[in-house]
C-alpha cells in the first residue's frame, strides 16, 4: 500500500485518498476539552451566580415588597442620587482594573456582578472577580496579585474614612447618643482602626503591586468612599428633608462601620436594624432606612435578570 500514516511533521502522498485526507483534516481540528483545573473558574462563576440569584429571591419575598414599594420617598432626587450611589463602588473598581489590566467595557458587568456577589457574602466578589479574569489570561497573566491589592486597600481605605467621617458626625451627633451607645461607639472606632493596623505594619510582605500604584489605588478607593458617604446623605436628605443634617453624617458614618464588618450577609439590611436601634421608633425615618436597605437587593434581582436574558440571546 502506498499511503502514507499522517501526523506531526509528516505529509501525506499525493496517492492519499480523499476520503483519508478528510478524516485527518476533521481530527486535526479537534481541540481536547480542557482540564478541570482550566474550567473551574468557569464553574465557580456560575455557581456564584445561581447562589445570587437564589438568596436574592428569598431575602425579596421575605421582606414583602408590597409593604415597602407604598412607603418609597416620592421625590425623583431621592432616585437620582440613589442609583449614583449604587454604581459608585462599580465605577470605581472598573476605573482601578481599566488602568491595571485595560479591562474592555464588558468588564463593567463582571464588575457589577462582583458587587452583588459581595452583598451575597463578602468577598466572595472577590473569588468572582478573580475567576472571571483567570479566564481571560491574555488580558492579564496573574490576577490573583492586583485583586488582592485592590480589596486590601478597599478595607483599610474603608476604615481611614469611615474614623474621618465618625470626626465629622460625632460632635453634630454627641447629643443624640445615650453614654452607652457613646462607648460602643468607642469600641468600634479602636476595632475600626485595629482592623488595619496588620496591613499597615506588614505591608511589604502583604501588597505585590509597585508603592505608586498602591497609593493611587487608595487614593481612588477613598475618593469613591466619600461620595458614596455624601450621595447617601443626599438620597435621605431629599427622601426626609426635615431630619437635620447631623442625624444624616451620624447614619452615613455608622452605615460605613457596619460596611466593614466582615463575613456577613447583606451589610445593608444590618446597617437598617442598627439604625432603628441607634435613632429610636421614629416611623419616617425607620421607613426611609429600610427603603434604602432594600432597594438594592430589587436592582440586584432586575441586573441579574437582565445579565441571564444577555446570556440567553448569545446562546441562541
Amino acid at each position: 500500500m502506498d499511503i502514507l500514516k499522517t501526523g506531526p511533521g509528516i505529509v501525506g502522498t499525493p496517492s492519499e485518498t480523499p476520503a483519508r485526507a478528510a478524516a485527518s483534516a476533521d481530527l486535526g481540528g479537534l481541540v481536547p476539552m480542557p482540564p478541570f483545573k482550566r474550567r473551574w473558574p468557569t464553574y465557580l462563576g456560575a455557581v456564584v451566580t445561581v447562589v445570587m440569584i437564589v438568596w436574592l429571591g428569598l431575602k425579596l419575598r421575605a421582606l414583602g415588597v408590597d409593604s415597602w414599594v407604598s412607603a418609597m420617598p416620592t421625590s425623583p432626587l431621592f432616585y437620582v442620587f440613589f442609583i449614583l450611589l449604587y454604581f459608585s463602588p462599580v465605577i470605581g473598581d472598573f476605573i482601578i482594573f481599566r488602568k491595571l489590566w485595560g479591562i474592555p467595557v464588558s468588564g463593567f458587568a463582571a464588575l457589577i456582578k462582583k458587587r452583588i456577589a459581595n452583598d451575597v457574602l463578602n468577598y466572595s466578589g472577590e473569588a468572582y472577580f478573580y475567576a472571571w479574569a483567570r479566564q481571560r489570561s491574555s488580558m492579564v497573566a496573574a490576577p490573583f496579585g492586583a485583586v488582592k491589592d485592590v480589596s486590601i486597600l478597599s478595607a483599610i481605605a474603608g476604615n481611614m474614612v469611615t474614623l474621618a467621617m465618625i470626626a465629622v458626625a460625632m460632635p453634630l451627633g454627641i447629643g443624640l447618643l445615650t453614654e452607652q451607645q457613646l462607648h460602643n461607639a468607642i469600641w468600634s472606632i479602636v476595632g475600626v482602626f485595629g482592623m488595619s493596623l496588620p496591613f499597615l505594619i506588614f505591608s511589604k510582605r502583604i501588597f505585590s503591586l509597585p508603592r505608586a500604584t498602591l497609593w493611587w489605588i487608595f487614593n481612588v478607593h477613598c475618593l469613591r468612599l466619600i461620595a458614596g458617604s455624601i450621595l447617601i446623605a443626599l438620597a435621605w436628605h431629599f427622601g426626609l428633608p426635615t431630619v437635620s443634617m447631623g442625624v444624616w453624617l451620624l447614619l452615613s458614618a455608622a452605615r460605613l462601620i457596619v460596611g466593614r464588618l466582615p463575613l456577613l450577609p447583606n451589610t445593608e439590611l444590618l446597617f437598617a436594624t442598627f439604625a432603628t436601634l441607634l435613632i429610636g421608633q421614629d416611623d419616617k425615618l425607620t421607613v426611609l432606612i429600610a427603603v434604602t436597605a432594600a432597594l438594592p437587593l430589587l436592582v440586584h434581582v432586575i441586573l441579574m435578570a437582565m445579565f441571564g436574558l444577555s446570556s440567553l440571546v448569545r446562546k441562541t
